[in-house]
């Protein structure tokens, strides 16, 4: 193994690490935002964003790693899945709520 295949590796190394800690920043970023945002919507837009991202930083890391194409493939697979289930749980949550303050002023008029 020459100096051209180590560098290599280690390149690899921290390309993997670094999308995998950046994946978990951004999951850190949408739980404050979930925590710190003062109405649902606002929460609701910075956890999907956020966490959609990170997700896909995460396996994109993973990726980097994996000498498998069916272990790539799955990881893929993971983060489109949960892009879709994410995307359609924040809009149901979005309209049960525009639902609820409409039913609710309603009442009061």
């Amino acid at each position: 193994m020459n100096e051209f295949d180590t560098l290599l590796s280690v390149l690899d190394a921290w390309v993997s690490k670094t999308l995998v800690i950046l994946g978990g920043v951004f999951y850190l970023a949408g739980t404050v935002g979930l925590l710190r945002f003062p109405d649902l919507f606002t929460r609701l837009h910075a956890l999907t964003k956020a966490d959609n991202l990170g997700l896909g930083l995460l396996c994109l890391g993973l990726v980097w790693q994996t000498n498998s194409l069916a272990i790539a493939l799955k990881l893929l697979l993971i983060w489109l899945l949960a892009l879709m289930a994410s995307a359609v749980s924040c809009h149901l949550i979005a309209r049960y709520a525009l639902y609820e303050q409409k039913t609710s002023t309603k009442g009061q008029s």
